[in-house]
């Protein structure tokens, strides 16, 4: 059975609740976290993704994760991003025969309000991965370099009477 059949059929294997991935995940081990549907397991999961994450990526744009990871924790990640775009295992990366889903199942699925959810979460951790690459790192001659922090640290004092 494809996936368009599974749909179609109203399947449980393709039913919107196995789209409930990444919010439980980013959200924690709170029992709500698992109840489908959650607006607060949802909220919980962004405040989690700010908080309490160093950086979370998105898989298309898994080349500058990598390459913001190298330049953010060198010695972690030395060579890291080289090492992605010539490694041997590169190939395993492209899926070589993939059957997209209609345009029918997937206006099917975007009624879901499970996939509003989880998509409004992955708009969410798309822009904050944005926002970090664009702040964070300039690029010159393929190398990124970490830019100065942005805010400074002043003493305040009391008025005196």
């Amino acid at each position: 059975q494809t996936f368009d059949e599974c749909v179609a059929a109203g399947g449980s294997d393709c039913a919107p609740e196995k789209l409930w991935l990444q919010i439980p995940f980013f959200c924690g081990h709170s029992s709500e976290c698992w109840n489908v549907g959650s607006r607060w397991a949802l909220e919980q999961a962004k405040y989690n993704l700010i908080n309490e994450y160093f950086l979370v990526g998105v898989t298309e744009e898994l080349e500058d994760f990598i390459m913001l990871l190298e330049a953010a924790l060198p010695r972690f990640f030395r060579g890291a991003t080289e090492l992605y775009r010539t490694g041997k295992k590169s190939h395993l990366r492209k899926t070589t025969e993939k059957k997209l889903p209609t345009k029918e199942t997937i206006a099917k699925l975007q009624q879901s309000e499970i996939w509003k959810m989880e998509n409004e979460f992955y708009e969410f951790a798309l822009e904050q991965f944005q926002f970090v690459r664009a702040h964070a790192v300039r690029e010159k001659d393929g190398e990124l370099y970490i830019l100065a922090q942005n805010f400074f640290y002043e003493k305040i004092y009391p008025k005196s009477n």
